[in-house]
């Protein structure tokens, strides 16, 4: 068993939907166990168990209790595991399946969106030493004070990355019902790109800024830890996408991708007093709700008698917790209102290759204009350009900008780094 490379091998819901889905992925573990690695897999909720668990506790309760809540929706990875390892047994290889806890996934204590302080993998390699295939539950763990945790949508990314940067292993593999990472999501633009290679700081962005390859957490993870990313298809043999360090890059390509959401939501708190601290006051109380802030404006106050206002957008998911969060703020604000907006979404243009290149922003937003496209917010940063529009407005921002920059399939030369296809 001494010097056997070890893989991480991470399933989406998708990809363990029904049981011929289940047989197959256990086929593909046990075909890298066969080809000399030691493997641990992790498992997402089938299909749409998660979404299944949620409406059941609205069912019983409007306001579900956190704790309970965690414990409910662990159930669904659990499941997926143990059916794998069923079928990993009968191909003839010994599995074990194991909760977040028992894995080692030690988490903080904030209950639905828990963060990885620690994995002490101790049982995955007494297990892998014992040359068993190791089935984990992702997107869950236990907390500091012993509670079974969750890590939020797409946790079970960050619990593949969090496991391999813990073994030391080759790579982290993200097996998913998409081949790879693309220049746009392909099911609204139809000859979008799909990228051989693709920078964590580009990733980052993307994931930020709406694509749903990869959850936003496992990338800041990855990067961190040094961890080999791979995003194949579950379905297909090919490829993928390879999410590499700057060091292992070239020439960038001006433009990489075009990103989309339109699970936002606008708050604007109208009112705002003209004083130190205001804005400290509105952010912290969102920080301790766990609610997290994209774009943020502050307008200052005006001689003709307009009120300050602070805007920021959040996921449509976290609405009712920041409404609630800044109650109390807004009660200590004299005349201070809160008004929100469900409809917007954004779009961003992402590009290493953006930083060495002036007019990006004027081209994105004479696009726009021209498709009569208006603009609300704008969030930059070194090699990203965000407008917040009306979420009616997003198809056909994407295809015009993915159109504009020449990012289609036989567009682009790739450049430099992005030129091979991965190892």
């Amino acid at each position: 068993m001494l010097g056997q490379p070890t893989i991480v091998m991470k399933f989406g819901g998708t990809s363990v939907a029904d049981a011929e889905r289940i047989k197959l992925a256990a086929r593909r573990i046990v075909a890298q166990r066969e080809s000399g690695k030691r493997v641990v897999a992790v498992l997402s909720a089938r299909g749409h168990t998660t979404d299944e668990l949620i409406r059941a506790a609205e069912e019983v309760s409007a306001n579900p209790d956190p704790r309970e809540l965690d414990m409910l929706l662990s159930t669904g990875e659990r499941i997926s595991c143990a059916l794998c390892a069923m079928a990993i047994n009968d191909l003839g290889h010994r599995a074990i399946s194991l909760t977040g806890s028992q894995a080692g996934i030690v988490t903080d204590t904030s209950h639905t969106k828990a963060r990885i302080l620690d994995v002490r993998a101790d049982r995955i390699v007494q297990a892998l030493d014992e040359d068993m295939i190791v089935l984990v539950a992702g997107f869950q763990g236990v907390s500091t004070s012993r509670d079974v945790t969750t890590l939020g949508r797409g946790g079970s990314d960050t619990t593949a990355v969090a496991v391999a940067a813990a073994l030391g292993a080759e790579v982290c593999e993200i097996y998913t019902d998409v081949s790879g990472v693309f220049s746009a999501d392909p099911r609204l633009v139809p000859n979008a790109r799909k990228l051989p290679l693709v920078s964590f700081e580009e990733m980052l962005e993307m994931a930020a800024s709406g694509a749903k390859v990869l959850q936003l957490r496992s990338v800041e993870y990855a990067r961190t830890h040094g961890v080999r990313i791979h995003c194949r298809s579950s379905f297909e043999d090919g490829p993928g996408t390879v999410v590499i360090g700057e060091e292992e890059t070239m020439e960038h390509p001006l433009i990489t991708a075009v990103t989309h959401s339109t699970e936002e939501a606008r708050i604007t708190v109208v009112g705002v007093p003209d004083r130190p601290g205001a804005a400290a006051e509105i952010f912290e109380a969102l920080a301790a709700a766990n609610v997290n802030v994209d774009t943020i404006v502050q307008n200052e106050p005006r001689t003709d008698g307009f009120d300050a206002e602070v805007s920021f957008t959040c996921a449509t998911d976290d609405l009712r917790g920041a409404e609630a969060a800044l109650a109390g703020v807004i009660a200590g604000f004299p005349g201070a209102r809160l008004e929100n907006d469900p409809e917007v979404g954004k779009v961003s243009i992402i590009g290493a290759g953006m930083r060495s290149h002036p007019g990006v922003a004027a081209k994105v937003f004479r696009v726009l204009a021209d498709e009569e496209i208006n603009i609300e917010l704008i969030n930059t940063s070194p090699i990203k350009i965000t407008c917040l529009i009306r979420a009616a407005s997003v198809t056909r921002a994407v295809r015009a900008l993915h159109d504009a920059f020449g990012l289609g399939e036989g567009d682009i030369r790739a450049e430099g780094g992005l030129g091979g296809e991965p190892r």
